[in-house]
């Protein structure tokens, strides 16, 4: 009976033998326990085992790749104990558990698509970040909820995980939270003026959020007297949301320091802790005596019939935050030959523009030993005063006669011509950035004295949308004559506004010739970089 036995091991060692070298440890010896109890029975000792050893046995590859399905498995709550690369009864229950938890057909055996997901949400889960930090913490399974997102993601319906209508999560949130007690929809309620309104309010160089519900008309959201203003200050886990109610609300009325804000001093908001309080005294106050301007007649004054034609008070951030979320509703840019409205297709050309200068002024920042934006933003913000006059002449004065002005500046200014260039960009970006026009507006016209012909296309665009100076229709055309040179002109500028559409020129020119009627077919100029002549300029940085 025992040589039996040893004649069993044999033949089982025998014809596992030419596989035993691609097997791990344990699959060796289970073959081994599983030829001598096989021996024993004696009745299904020549097959059957035999085969069940071999399909364990899998190649690098294939066992790594099951390792990764497992741990991301165990990760998610599915647990399928060790993550050894062998794919046994426990993992098979463990992704059929995970199939009826995103509604797959519960296979037991994972699809491409099926992994894609369970993987992607893992490697997510691992890198963390804001994002990860707010579906997990929201959603009602925790870290699962993840895998929901994820698959939403891939099908196609999930570009909300990572904040709709163009705005981060926490804010597009907010905006459906309003919307849900308004009656404009949340796709309306961010194309309203005033609604969103963008700053760095707690100086961390990071754009903040202000919502005013005041726009909405809803009663929800306002009292008879104030409306509820959502602030969103940025933080290093995302934004912190801060609740007021104010009248009219402005960045100016708000700072912030991190993530907590408050109203300035001296302003007539109130929180919404201090609304009640504000009404009651407001109820019990008693009128003030007449002031010295009911006893004395008012001095004569010189009639304003052009008030309104001032620089207004506009914020451009916000303003370009309207007109992207405009063109991302439209599925990308205006194109030259489907123009329609030509005032919107110049503000889309001047938020890219002020976009570019953004990402050219942080770049050359970063060569500057020690500076944060903050300090250098102080810097800038110190240069405003030489520079206002000269931002006030833009809409009384020719071109030549502001440049006449500025180029006082250049000379007295003791700097090197590349200093002076590279100051004035970084200087541009931290105006914009912070949205102070004189700083923004003053670096432009330095750059376009300087001959750097193609920043006077800014100059143009704030002429004609008025915003930061007074608008002046025919001005702006004087400088994007000189600084968008046409298809039939050689190029007259070294800076490129970039990326945008190669005939950006051309689409420039259609629209002004749209504003005065003398529009004809339009010509969308292509050219390669061989060709530069009426294609796109091209900007060279300094010391490139």
């Amino acid at each position: 009976m025992f040589a039996r036995y040893l004649t069993s091991g044999a033949i089982v060692l025998a014809l596992v033998g030419g596989h035993a070298e691609r097997a791990e440890a344990d699959a060796f010896v289970g073959g081994l326990v599983g030829g001598f109890i096989g021996g024993a029975i004696g009745s299904n000792t020549r097959t059957r085992p035999r085969y069940t050893t071999q399909r364990v046995i899998v190649t690098s590859p294939q066992r790594q790749q099951n390792r990764e399905v497992q741990t991301a498995l165990n990760h998610f709550g599915f647990n399928v104990g060790a993550a050894d690369g062998s794919i046994g009864p426990q993992t098979r229950a463990g992704i059929t558990r995970y199939q009826a938890y995103l509604e797959f057909p519960q296979t037991g055996q994972l699809t491409d698509f099926e992994r894609m997901v369970l993987l992607g949400a893992y490697q997510r889960s691992q890198m963390g970040g804001p994002q990860v930090t707010r579906i997990t913490s929201r959603h009602r399974d925790g870290l699962r909820g993840l895998l929901p997102t994820v698959l939403d993601e891939m099908r196609g319906t999930g570009a909300r995980s990572a904040g709709a209508y163009g705005l981060p999560p926490e804010i597009a949130d907010a905006v459906d939270e309003i919307a849900e007690s308004s009656d404009p929809s949340a796709e309306q309620l961010v194309q309203r003026s005033g609604f969103v309104q963008l700053a760095d309010l707690n100086g961390d160089g990071r754009t903040d959020y202000i919502l005013n519900t005041a726009v909405t008309g809803s009663s929800f959201w306002c009292g008879a007297r104030d409306c509820t203003v959502l602030v969103f200050a940025s933080t290093p886990d995302g934004y912190s949301r801060n609740d007021f109610l104010a009248q009219e609300a402005t960045p100016a009325m708000f700072s912030c320091q991190r993530g907590d804000c408050a109203l300035q001093d001296g302003e007539t908001t109130t929180t919404a802790a201090a609304a009640t309080d504000d009404r009651a005294s407001a109820n019990n106050a008693e009128p003030d005596a007449p002031e010295s301007a009911s006893t004395e007649a008012a001095a004569p004054a010189m009639p304003n019939f052009f008030g309104g034609q001032e620089a207004a008070d506009v914020s451009l951030a916000t303003h370009c935050n309207r007109v992207g979320l405009v063109t991302n509703a439209n599925g990308g840019q205006t194109d030259i030959d489907t123009m329609d409205d030509p005032v919107f297709a110049l503000n889309e050309q001047f938020c890219l523009a002020r976009s570019f200068a953004i990402a050219d002024g942080e770049a050359l920042a970063e060569q500057v030993p020690n500076a944060t934006p903050a300090t250098i933003a102080e810097q800038c913000d110190g240069f405003a005063p030489v520079l206002e006059p000269h931002v006030d002449a833009v809409a009384r004065q020719s071109r030549d006669e502001v440049l006449n002005g500025v180029e006082s500046v250049i000379r007295q200014s003791g700097m090197s011509a590349s200093d002076l260039t590279a100051t004035a960009r970084i200087c541009l970006s931290s105006g914009y950035m912070t949205d102070t026009m004189p700083v923004a507006i003053g670096s432009a016209l330095l750059l376009s004295a300087m001959g750097e012909t193609g920043y006077g296309e800014l100059v143009g665009h704030h002429l004609m949308q008025g915003i930061g100076v007074a608008q002046r229709d025919a001005r702006a055309r004087e400088w994007y004559s000189v600084s968008v040179p046409s298809a039939d002109e050689p190029r007259a500028t070294q800076v490129g506004f970039a990326p945008g559409p190669e005939s950006r020129n051309a689409l420039i020119h259609h629209a002004l010739a749209m504003l005065d009627g003398s529009a004809g077919t339009p010509r969308a100029t292509r050219s390669d970089a061989s060709a530069p002549d009426g294609g796109l300029p091209v900007f060279e940085l300094v010391g490139d």
